[in-house]
């Protein structure tokens, strides 16, 4: 990253992510300014939490229809229910962290994965960064696994960025907080599903997605994860060319996940007709 007091607003000067900031603000503001947004923004929060969740579960290797996903009360022990069950999890309770997230970062970090691991794994790991030595579960991720020493130094440094303050824009920070977290793998298990929903604080927090209707998970999960893990290795070579075309690319998911909440809109606007 750049030297300069902001690294993270000079990001904002990569090829191509002026532009998709642009874009994305346009759509934003275009699903917000729905006349079905002013009535019933409530359902729209909902139903774009259930398919950012569904979303991210297709990433994390649960790929169920939305249907499915709205259909099931079960979410127990089999392998893709559970991921499922802690997609949702994180969903619901990321809305809840935004006053914390401004005051301590990691502190919401561990928050996530113990919701995420919601009971599977009982034991020292859950809840904290991994130690030297410890494996991390996280197949879908063909990235080399950071040391935890590398982690711990990389979890304080984006920290310290947040907590310092920003001018960059949302989907800059947004899309490193995700490219990091992705990339480090800082927890035993569950870090795509974490990385996901951090990604959602800073969107929301951040102002640009107030209400939580703009599913980046889903517009992740449409682009598809042979699409999303080549970004990724974008994003951890580094290089400004790698981490301009992350950006872009979370952009893309964050218009695709416009695209979810307006296509609602209109169905509801069309049962109202």
């Amino acid at each position: 990253m750049s030297t300069t007091a902001d690294p993270l607003a000079a990001l904002a000067s990569l090829p191509g992510v002026a532009d998709s900031v642009d874009s994305v603000r346009k759509a934003v503001d275009r699903v917000y300014g729905h006349r079905v947004m002013r009535r019933r923004s409530n359902e729209i929060t909902s139903e774009a939490a259930l398919r950012g969740a569904r979303g991210s579960a297709a990433l994390s290797g649960a790929d169920w229809a939305l249907e499915e996903v709205r259909r099931r009360t079960d979410f127990g022990v089999e392998a893709e229910a559970g991921t499922v069950g802690a997609a949702l999890r994180l969903t619901a309770e990321a809305g809840q962290l935004l006053s914390v997230w401004r005051q301590s970062p990691l502190r919401v970090l561990a928050r996530l994965h113990l919701v995420a691991a919601g009971g599977t794994r009982p034991d020292e790991t859950v809840g904290r960064p991994r130690l030297e030595g410890e494996p991390v579960d996280e197949p879908l991720v063909r990235l080399a696994v950071p040391s935890a020493s590398e982690v711990a130094g990389r979890l304080e440094g984006l920290a310290g960025l947040l907590l310092a303050g920003t001018e960059a824009p949302a989907l800059v920070t947004a899309a490193v907080v995700h490219g990091e977290l992705l990339a480090l793998r800082p927890f035993g298990s569950h870090n795509g599903l974490v990385a996901r929903a951090a990604e959602r604080i800073v969107l929301v927090g951040s102002g640009l997605d107030p209400k939580s209707v703009c599913p980046a998970e889903a517009g992740h999960a449409e682009l598809g994860a042979e699409a999303y893990l080549a970004a990724l290795d974008g994003y951890a070579s580094g290089t400004p060319e790698g981490v301009g075309a992350w950006i872009a690319h979370c952009g893309r998911a964050v218009e695709l996940g416009v695209r979810e909440s307006t296509a609602v809109c209109e169905a509801l606007q069309r049962g109202a007709a």
